[in-house]
C-alpha cells in the first residue's frame, strides 16, 4: 500500500453520501418518476448516470475507501452503458501523465488531431470534426462520435494483442448486463428513453471536457480553472477546478474547492491564467463557436 493510500480515512462520508444520492437519483428516475411524468423520469436519470460517471472518476483516484477493490465495488453497475471501468481507469490514468497533455497519440483524452492525419482526412470528416469543436456540435455528437473513436482504437489494440484492453472490454460484459437487466426488468422506462439518457448525461460530461485542456507550449498552462459553483460544478464533483486536480490527484473532490480558495493566485499563475469564471460565460462565447482548430496548434502543419 502507497504511502498516500495508508494516510486516507478508512472510508470518505461525503464521497459515499454522493453516491446514494447518485443511485437514489437514478432509482427513482427509472422507477416513481418514470412512471408518473416520463420527463421527469428521463431527467432524474441523465442525472444519476452523469454523477455515476463523475463518482467513477473519483474511484479510479482512490476514492471513496482505502481499499480500492471495495471502492470499485462502489461503481461496478455500468447503469451509463458506454465507457468500461477499467478502461476509462487505464486511459485516464495515462492522460494524468501532464507532459504529454494534449499530445495526439500519447494523451488518451486529446482532443486534437496530428495535422499530417487531418490533411488526410475526407471533407466530410472535417466537417463533422469541425462542428464537433462547437459546444453545441459537442453535445448534440460529441458522446457518438467519442464512443465511435473510443472503440475503434480499442479493437486495434485488441487484435494487436493488447490482453489489457481486452480484458477490460470483459469485465464490462457483467457490470452492462446488470443495467440492462434492470432497464429491462425494473425500470419503468421505454429503452429509448433509458438509452436517451444515458446519451444526455454523455452529452452533459461532453461540457467538461469541451476545454479542460489547450495546446500551451509549457504543460503547465494547459489544464483549465473554471471557478463555477452552480449545478454543473456539483455534477463535476468540482473537477471543473482542473488543475487543482491534476496537481492534487489523489485529493477527495470536496476538498478542491478549499485548496483553491486559499491558494488561489498560486494556482492561476500556476496555469498561465486558462481561466473562466463560469461554464455560462463558456456557453456564451463557444455555443457556436470553436474554441480550438482540430489539428494541434502547436505541432508542423505541413
Amino acid at each position: 500500500m502507497s504511502e498516500a493510500r495508508s494516510k486516507a480515512p478508512l472510508i470518505e462520508l461525503p464521497t459515499l453520501g454522493m453516491l446514494f444520492l447518485c443511485y437514489g437519483t437514478f432509482v427513482l428516475g427509472t422507477t416513481w418518476a418514470g412512471a408518473m411524468f416520463l420527463p421527469l423520469g428521463i431527467a432524474l436519470t441523465t442525472l444519476g448516470i452523469a454523477l455515476h460517471s463523475s463518482l467513477t472518476h473519483e474511484v479510479l483516484h482512490g476514492h471513496p475507501f482505502r481499499n480500492q477493490a471495495l471502492s470499485d465495488l462502489t461503481v461496478f453497475p455500468a447503469i451509463g452503458l458506454a465507457i468500461p471501468y477499467q478502461r476509462f481507469r487505464d486511459t485516464h490514468l495515462a492522460h494524468h501523465r501532464d507532459s504529454l497533455l494534449t499530445d495526439p497519440y500519447d494523451d488518451p483524452e486529446s482532443n486534437y488531431l496530428d495535422p499530417a492525419v487531418w490533411q488526410n482526412m475526407p471533407r466530410w470528416a472535417r466537417v463533422l470534426r469541425n462542428f464537433n469543436n462547437t459546444l453545441f456540435g459537442r453535445l448534440l455528437i460529441g458522446p457518438l462520435l467519442g464512443q465511435a473513436c473510443f472503440m475503434r482504437t480499442d479493437w486495434r489494440l485488441i487484435r494487436a494483442g493488447d490482453g489489457a484492453v481486452l480484458r477490460g472490454w470483459l469485465w464490462h460484459i457483467p457490470a452492462v448486463a446488470l443495467a440492462i437487466w434492470w432497464m429491462l426488468s425494473v425500470s419503468t422506462l421505454p429503452v429509448w428513453a433509458y438509452l436517451l439518457s444515458s446519451y444526455m448525461a454523455l452529452s452533459i460530461l461532453k461540457i467538461r471536457t469541451f476545454l479542460e485542456h489547450q495546446a500551451h507550449e509549457r504543460c503547465r498552462g494547459r489544464t483549465v480553472i473554471i471557478e463555477d459553483h452552480g449545478p454543473l460544478a456539483w455534477i463535476f464533483l468540482y473537477n471543473s477546478l482542473h488543475v487543482v486536480h491534476h496537481m492534487h490527484p489523489k485529493v477527495a473532490w470536496y476538498t478542491l474547492p478549499k485548496l483553491f480558495r486559499e491558494n488561489r493566485e498560486r494556482y492561476l499563475s500556476r496555469n498561465e491564467s486558462y481561466y473562466y469564471r463560469s461554464y455560462k460565460d463558456i456557453f456564451l462565447r463557444y455555443f457556436f463557436r470553436a474554441k480550438d482548430p482540430v489539428p494541434h496548434p502547436l505541432w508542423p502543419q505541413d
